[in-house]
C-alpha cells in the first residue's frame, strides 16, 4: 500500500528544454507505505516480524521521493528510469552525463549533456537506506526498529571499522552506526592495526563523545592515516533496514500501475528500467536475488536493469545491525559481509556447499533483462570474473540470453569525466580515463531491448579459453619505470560471523590479461585504450603514510609512454615510445566508428573522436 504526499511541484530549472522532450517538471514527494509481515512477498526481510507497529498496528515506512517528468508527457518516451541512489546521492548526471554532483541542480550546466532527459525518460529516485545522510537534499527512508517479542530493546555485540584518509575522508573521531547500550568502557574494545594482516593493538586512550561517537584521547588526537581502527561494543535499537527493498518495489509498482500515479506522471509508464552505480548496482543485484523484482501482485517491477561497477557484490543490508555503507576491498571493510553465492546469472554449483546449480536470477518470470558493466577495479577488488566463470575459475560460463556482461578495459571504479591524474594517496599517477560513453550506449541499448525487443550487442568479456582471463600472478605486465604489480587480487570469501570474522573457503578470482603496452586485451576498448598514449589500469598501490604497497581501494594508474626510444631505454621502459608510434588520431576515429556500428557508442559520442582535429 502506497500513499504519495506531494511536497512541491514546479518547472524544472525554470522551464529549460531538453531536446525534443522539451521542459520537465520537478516533483518532491514523500511516499508512505505499509507492509504485512504475513505476506510471502515480504518474507525475505530480516526481522520484519519484530518491527515496531504504528498506532494502527501496521508496519509503516516513509521514503523521500524525487521525480523529473516531461512537462508535456506526450513528448516523453513513456518509460520510467529509476536510479537507485548511492548513499542518498543522485549519481546519473555527474557520472553518466559529465555533469556536477548534487541532488538539487540549480543550473542546466550541472546536468552535463542531460542524456536521460533528452531521451524522454521519467526519472525517479527514492530513499532506501535509513542511514543515508539527508543533508543537502539526500534521499533517505524512515523504517521502524526491531524489538524483542515483549517490546524490550534488542542488544547484541557488533563491530565497526574506521579508516582515515580513504572513502570517508580525514576523520577526527569515529561515528557509530548504532547506539551503544553501555557507558562501561570495559564492555567495549578499540583496537588498531596498520595493515589488514598485522596484529591488532588494543587502545585505552579513547572516550565516548555521545551515544553514537567515540574519539581518541587526548582531545584533538587524529587517527593514523590508513590504519584500521576497530571498535567492538554492545549495540542496541537495530532498524529493519530490509524494508528498503520493499519500499523501492512498492513505489515503482505504484508509479507503473496506479491510476493516481498515471495522472501525476501524465501517462501510464509502459516499462521501467533500474540503474545503479557501485553500491546502487550491488543493491539491484540483491533486489533481483531476493525476489523483490516481483511485486505483491506478481508483476515484474523492473523490465530491465543496468548495474555499473557492482562486481559480484551484494549488500551488508538485510541483516540485523547491518551497515550498508560498507563495501569489501583488499584493505578496507575486508571483514564485513558482502559475499554471497551465487554470483553469476548462469547456473553453477557451489564447490563449498554442493547441491543443485544456482543462479542470481530467480527463473520465475520476475527476472529483468540485465546488463552488467565492470572495470578492472572490479576484477582486482570485487571478484568480477565470477560473474562469468565457474566458482573454481576453470571454465567460462554461458550467460543467459536475457543477460549481457561488458568489461570496460583500461578503467577504474569511479571512472568518469574530470577524474584526477595525480598520485593522490597512491604510488603512481591515477587513471583519468572516462568510460561513460560506453555505459551511455548500453543504457540506450537496454531501453531498446525492453521497449522494442532489439537485443544489445553480444557480451564483451575476458575469457579463460582464449587466455584473456588469468590468475593475478600470470598477468604479463611489461617493464615500466616505478611499476610494481600487486601481490594478489582481493579474495572472494564469505564470512560465517561478521562480529567475529574468520574467512570461510573462498572462490577462484581471475583478472584480465594485458598486451605489450600493459593495457587489458579483452572487453570494450574505447579509442584511448585501443590506440593509447600510455598504460591504463584499474588498480593502484598505496604509498606512505597509507599502508605502502597494499592494493588501493578504487584507484587506477596511468603511465604515459616515454617521449622517444632513448628516454624509454634510459628509464627501463619496455613499451614503445611515443616517437616510435603513429599519430593515434586516425586509429581512434576508426575505432570509434567501429564501436558505433556495433552499438557500443552513440553517434553523438563517437563524434568526439571521428571529428577530432
Amino acid at each position: 500500500m502506497i500513499v504519495l504526499e506531494i511536497l512541491s511541484r514546479a518547472p524544472f530549472l525554470d522551464g529549460a528544454e531538453f531536446g525534443t522532450t522539451g521542459a520537465y517538471e520537478r516533483i518532491v514527494a514523500r511516499a508512505h507505505g505499509w507492509l504485512d509481515a504475513a505476506d510471502p512477498a515480504n518474507a525475505p526481510i530480516a526481522d520484519l516480524a519484530l518491527a515496531q507497529r504504528d498506532a494502527h498496528g501496521r508496519i509503516a515506512w516513509q521514503s523521500d521521493v524525487l521525480i523529473l517528468r516531461p512537462a508535456d508527457a506526450a513528448r516523453g518516451n513513456g518509460r520510467l528510469l529509476y536510479e537507485v541512489n548511492n548513499r542518498g546521492r543522485v549519481m546519473i548526471f555527474a557520472s553518466l552525463c559529465g555533469g556536477a554532483p548534487g541532488n538539487d541542480p540549480r543550473e542546466v550546466a550541472t546536468l552535463g549533456d542531460a542524456l536521460p532527459l533528452r531521451r524522454g525518460f521519467t526519472l525517479v529516485w527514492s530513499g532506501w537506506d535509513a542511514g543515508a545522510p539527508r543533508a543537502g537534499g539526500g534521499l533517505g527512508i524512515t523504517v521502524p526498529e526491531a524489538v524483542q517479542p515483549d517490546g524490550s530493546p534488542i542488544v547484541a555485540p557488533i563491530r565497526e571499522e574506521f579508516i582515515s584518509g580513504t572513502r570517508a575522508g580525514t576523520l577526527d573521531g569515529f561515528p557509530l552506526a548504532y547506539d551503544c547500550a553501555t557507558e562501561d568502557r570495559a564492555r567495549c574494545r578499540l583496537s588498531v592495526r596498520p595493515r589488514r594482516d598485522a596484529p591488532a593493538r588494543t587502545l585505552s586512550d579513547w572516550a565516548f563523545a555521545g551515544a553514537r561517537r567515540i574519539a581518541l584521547l587526548p582531545a584533538g588526537t587524529r587517527p593514523d592515516p590508513g590504519a584500521i581502527y576497530e571498535f567492538s561494543y554492545p549495540a542496541c535499537r537495530p532498524r529493519v533496514l530490509g524494508i528498503g527493498f520493499a519500499a523501492t518495489r512498492d513505489l515503482v509498482a505504484y508509479l507503473r500501475h496506479d491510476g493516481a500515479a498515471a495522472a501525476l506522471l501524465g501517462r501510464r509508464m509502459e516499462h521501467a528500467l533500474g540503474f545503479g552505480i557501485s553500491q546502487a548496482g550491488r543493491y539491484l543485484r540483491e533486489h533481483i536475488a531476493l525476489g523483490f523484482n516481483r511485486d505483491p501482485q506478481g508483476r515484474r517491477v523492473f523490465d530491465g536493469v543496468l548495474t555499473h561497477v557492482a562486481g559480484t557484490g551484494r549488500l551488508f543490508f538485510n541483516t540485523r545491525f547491518a551497515q550498508p555503507g560498507r563495501t569489501r576491498t583488499f584493505h578496507e571493510d575486508r571483514d564485513f559481509p558482502e559475499i554471497a553465492f551465487p554470483f553469476s546469472t548462469a547456473p553453477c554449483t557451489d564447490p563449498h556447499a554442493p547441491g543443485a546449480p544456482a543462479s542470481l536470477l530467480r527463473g520465475d518470470g520476475s527476472d529483468p533483462k540485465l546488463i552488467e558493466t565492470n572495470t578492472g577495479t572490479e576484477y582486482w577488488q570485487k571478484g568480477a570474473s565470477l560473474l562469468h566463470t565457474d566458482p573454481t575459475g576453470t571454465r567460462d560460463l554461458a550467460l543467459p540470453a536475457t543477460v549481457r556482461g561488458y568489461f570496460l578495459a583500461g578503467t577504474q571504479h569511479a571512472g568518469k569525466a574530470g577524474m584526477p591524474a595525480d598520485p593522490g594517496p597512491c604510488r603512481l599517477p591515477r587513471n583519468p580515463h572516462d568510460p561513460m560513453a560506453a555505459v551511455r550506449a548500453l543504457l540506450v541499448a537496454l531501453d531498446a531491448w525492453v521497449s522494442t525487443g532489439r537485443a544489445p550487442p553480444d557480451s564483451r568479456l575476458p575469457r579463460i579459453d582464449d587466455g584473456t582471463l588469468v590468475p593475478a600472478d600470470r598477468v604479463a605486465f611489461p617493464a615500466m619505470p616505478g611499476f610494481i604489480a600487486p601481490r594478489a587480487a582481493n579474495s572472494v570469501a564469505p564470512l560465517a560471523d561478521w562480529t567475529a570474522p574468520a574467512e570461510a573457503p573462498g572462490y577462484a578470482v581471475l583478472v584480465p590479461q594485458v598486451d605489450a603496452d600493459g593495457n587489458e586485451i579483452a572487453g570494450i576498448r574505447l579509442p584511448e585504450i585501443a590506440a593509447p598514449l600510455g598504460t591504463y589500469t584499474g588498480w593502484n598501490l598505496y604509498a606512505a603514510p597509507m599502508p605502502d604497497g597494499e592494493l588501493a581501494d578504487r584507484d587506477g594508474i596511468f603511465l604515459p609512454f616515454a617521449a622517444d626510444a632513448a628516454a624509454a631505454k634510459a628509464s627501463g621502459d619496455a613499451r614503445l615510445s611515443r616517437g616510435e608510434r603513429a599519430d593515434p588520431a586516425p586509429a581512434r576515429a576508426a575505432i570509434a566508428r567501429a564501436l558505433c556500428d556495433a552499438g557500443l557508442l552513440l553517434a553523438e559520442d563517437a563524434a568526439r573522436w571521428t571529428q577530432a582535429r
